[in-house]
């Protein structure tokens, strides 16, 4: 009976809930500042809650509450937020090398942590297709969600 629990549980109650999903977001916040490779796109963040917006978005993409399109904005939004920046893969993956650690610092491990990186890294790619003007973001984009 508990591993059918389990299985039918969203990834959000797996990672353990909003607190952990803002704290993961912090953390990588922070790692990607400490690192020089990661650091830029950090450096100019002028969104004084840019950890809290985050949080909200992957709190929701991983099956939680309804908190960014409930407040923020929604996918075309994100996507028109981080477009027309160019490709940058080795940034990228500076960022991702991040995340990944900041998954193990909060203590999110094993599947569940591979299923988060899996969706962040899923969700950073499909960001390149909008890197320039020549690709504008269209309307009405459906949100992202985890598998």
């Amino acid at each position: 009976m508990r591993m059918l629990a389990e299985t039918m549980s969203s990834l959000y109650e797996r990672v353990g809930g909003f607190d952990v999903v803002l704290a993961l977001c912090r953390r990588w916040h922070e790692l990607c500042l400490a690192d020089p490779e990661a650091a830029h796109p950090f450096e100019h963040i002028t969104h004084p809650q840019h950890d809290e917006r985050l949080a909200a978005y992957l709190s929701e993409a991983l099956g939680g509450p309804k908190l960014y399109t409930a407040g923020y904005g929604d996918e075309t939004s994100v996507q028109r937020m981080h477009a027309c920046n160019g490709e940058h893969v080795e940034l990228d993956e500076a960022c991702l090398r991040a995340f990944d650690q900041s998954l193990a610092d909060v203590g999110v491990a094993g599947e569940t942590a591979s299923q988060v990186s899996s969706y962040f890294r899923d969700a950073t790619v499909r960001q390149r297709a909008y890197s320039t003007a020549d690709n504008p973001v269209p309307d009405d984009l459906p949100f992202n969600y985890a598998l």
